[in-house]
């Protein structure tokens, strides 16, 4: 096992306008699960295909542990990947399928098996060693790739969407069994989604990709607390976090003819950028519903109840001096046992000590404290 650093790793495609992955700086610590997570197009799958080898790194470097593995082929790496489409040969039993790898390495048949078997045993697949992969369901047959993985007793585990095709049933019962498996296993994993709430749930840390840039690298407590900048608070978080346009007055954000304070350091940052509006986020749980004329016009359009949960989507009205326009549909967490009527208007109160600000020039944090966006 062992660390993985990428040094301003930058992947460009000949022809290409932009990098893919553009000066990439993470550090993986060894035995680290870490979440690459971005919309579509981001760079998550390019970063782990140049770690795997499946992509040239055009500047900067890639290592595992004390190598230098930039240049290195695939298989000189020591690392196994997890595919989104599982890559079983049909016509092989799900054991030969485990040792295929090692059987092409030369290893004995008789450590091949004890490895397959352990791995196995750790899957909860002995009793489908002799069947066929079309015999197995898809979580069976995904399990089936982690155990390829797993015999070999590689330095790190590389993950792409491994859990795409599944359904939503199976994806959160099987994303919980692969971030025990890691933590039992304490091989560095890296593992690609575009699901930020997989990456949430699974990863020790996540990284935040944006048009190749890495936006914010920490917790995921952190990129839910102190999102480093709008892209990265309205990315994480589900429901998303609210994210508004208001002109600035002396005390705070103007919503209509009321004022949501903010602070006054976050007010003397704002205005040292002679900024004459605000970039306001509050997320659907820093909301709660008020008695008539103690706080802030919504409107109720749609209703979402979850059972001990409920959330109201609506229009704040923002009374024409908004950067937004008259309305802003916001999202609000509301009493499930007292949820408000469709068309109702209902008065809503927005914690002041839970509201982020973001400059509307940079889009960067200005509120409370918060990591640098890179690693």
């Amino acid at each position: 096992m062992a660390g993985i650093t990428y040094d301003h790793a930058t992947i460009q495609y000949p022809g290409a306008d932009r990098p893919s992955v553009n000066a990439l700086d993470l550090e993986i610590a060894d035995g680290e699960f870490l979440v690459l997570v971005g919309p579509s197009g981001c760079g998550k799958s390019t970063s782990l295909r140049a770690l795997a080898g499946l992509e040239a790194v055009t500047e900067g470097s890639i290592r595992i542990g004390d190598r230098d593995v930039t240049h290195l082929p695939p298989k000189e790496r020591d690392i196994a990947m997890v595919f989104q489409n599982y890559a079983l040969y049909p016509h092989m039993s799900v054991a030969d399928n485990m040792g295929f790898a090692l059987k092409i390495a030369g290893m004995k048949k008789e450590e091949i098996r004890a490895r397959v078997e352990d791995a196995a045993k750790i899957l909860d697949l002995e009793p489908y060693l002799d069947r066929k992969p079309k015999a197995l369901s898809g979580g069976q047959r995904q399990r089936v790739a982690m155990g390829r993985a797993i015999v070999r007793h590689p330095q790190a585990f590389l993950m792409d969407e491994p859990l795409s095709n599944l359904d939503a049933k199976l994806r959160v019962q099987t994303r919980t069994q692969i971030a025990a498996l890691q933590r039992r296993l304490g091989v560095t994993t890296v593992y690609v989604t575009h699901d930020q709430v997989e990456a949430m749930t699974m990863g020790d840390r996540v990284a935040v990709l944006k048009d190749g840039y890495l936006q914010q690298v920490g917790t995921p407590r952190d990129l839910y607390d102190r999102p480093a900048n709008v892209f990265v608070a309205g990315f994480i978080g589900s429901p998303a976090m609210n994210i508004v346009d208001l002109p600035l007055s002396q005390d705070g954000a103007v919503i209509g003819d009321q004022t949501l304070p903010l602070p006054r350091e976050v007010l003397g940052l704002l205005g040292s950028e002679n900024a004459t509006t605000a970039t306001v986020g509050f997320r659907p749980e820093s909301v709660r519903v008020v008695p008539a004329g103690e706080g802030f016009p919504f409107e109720v359009v749609v209703v979402e109840e979850l059972g001990s949960d409920a959330y109201a989507y609506g229009n704040l009205h923002l009374g024409g001096s908004g950067a937004a326009g008259d309305d802003k549909l916001l999202t609000i967490r509301v009493d499930a046992k007292r949820v408000p009527l469709k068309g109702e208007e209902i008065a809503i109160a927005i914690a002041p000590e839970e509201v982020h600000v973001f400059s509307p020039e940079s889009g960067r944090r200005v509120s409370g404290d918060v990591a640098v966006p890179t690693a």
